[in-house]
């Protein structure tokens, strides 16, 4: 038996992912691991960390039939660590649509996405600001939210990789709504998690202090809140976001405004074990909470523990 079938997108492979995935297979969970990449880099960190070759060559994911690591050598150059170019940018995207493929034909079970670089991916003629955006559109997945996720902390954002000016503009009352509703029911059903304790972040400081800073909260926060909980949904009024993250343990999540907002204090907690998980897609997808590393790539010093929590995080997620 082949088990879940799990689909890992190599990511740029003249950055960390590579080297990251070779020192991950001996610790990873056992089961079913398709990898969508490039042999030739993958085989020289398999020779200058020292290690077995672990993956069977196939050609298509049709070929695999048991437990254990596949390789689809999907597109095939001489890449050379910390030297991307718009043909590592090519390679990570189509290591991706040949995944995207295969899961939405439901041929593996869970998507894990290593990373890829915005600007050489555009180069190469992607059009996205990153791997959800694609995800959401090609699967026609309409409302859908980026997690940071670790032990200690889950955090889910409003707005993501857009420019702060234009965060309030991107902060509407249906837009929280439709966000808090997919995350309370993702926990129920995903997590196992019974009534879900929801904080979620006011925009201003001091959460606009009833109006004197700022009229976000409410005019559109404390409107979004005052639906959710009339629909049921356990969760605070906007709190100051400079204190909330003291609170940490009494809540199942918290939503944020804006990128930094929430995901400083998540990395301050957590640094090298978060990770990143989208909800609202039709497939698990998940991914480490780290870029392309092109700095320290070829130095064989990547921290694989980010990657190692995003397969863990997918095991336990295809078991419940």
């Amino acid at each position: 038996m082949s088990g879940k079938k799990i689909a890992i997108t190599l990511g740029d492979p003249t950055g960390i992912s590579p080297e990251i995935l070779v020192k991950s297979v001996d610790v990873l969970p056992e089961n079913t691991y398709i990898i969508y990449g490039s042999k030739q880099i993958i085989d020289f960190y398999i020779d200058k960390l020292k290690k077995l070759k672990f993956y069977k060559l196939v050609k298509s994911i049709d070929e695999v039939k048991e437990k254990g690591f596949y390789l689809i050598n999907v597109f095939d150059k001489n890449f050379i660590p910390a030297k991307p170019s718009k043909l590592s940018g090519k390679a990570s995207v189509l290591y991706l649509e040949k995944a995207v493929e295969d899961i939405i034909q439901n041929k593996t079970d869970a998507l894990i996405t290593l990373p890829i670089s915005k600007e050489y991916a555009m180069q190469a003629g992607f059009k996205y600001a990153g791997h959800t955006d694609y995800l959401a559109e090609v699967s026609n997945t309409k409302n859908y939210c980026m997690v940071l996720m670790c032990e200690k902390l889950k955090v889910a954002l409003i707005t993501t990789h857009i420019p702060l000016k234009d965060v309030v503009k991107n902060v509407t009352k249906e837009k929280i709504v439709n966000t808090v509703l997919l995350v309370n029911n993702v926990l129920k059903q995903k997590f196992k998690v019974e009534n879900p304790k929801i904080a979620i972040l006011g925009i201003n400081p001091h959460a606009g202090d009833g109006g004197n800073i700022g009229t976000e909260e409410t005019r559109i926060i404390e409107p979004a809140v005052k639906l959710l909980r009339n629909k049921g949904i356990n969760i605070t009024d906007p709190l100051s976001a400079d204190t909330a993250f003291n609170r940490y343990r009494e809540f199942d999540i918290y939503v944020a405004m804006y990128h930094d907002q929430g995901l400083i204090p998540l990395k301050l907690l957590c640094f090298k074990k978060a990770v990143n998980i989208t909800f609202g897609l039709p497939f698990i997808r998940v991914s480490p909470d780290h870029g392309t590393g092109f700095d320290i790539a070829g130095k064989f010093i990547a921290d694989p523990s980010s990657f190692i929590q995003s397969v863990k995080l997918v095991n336990k997620l295809l078991s419940l």
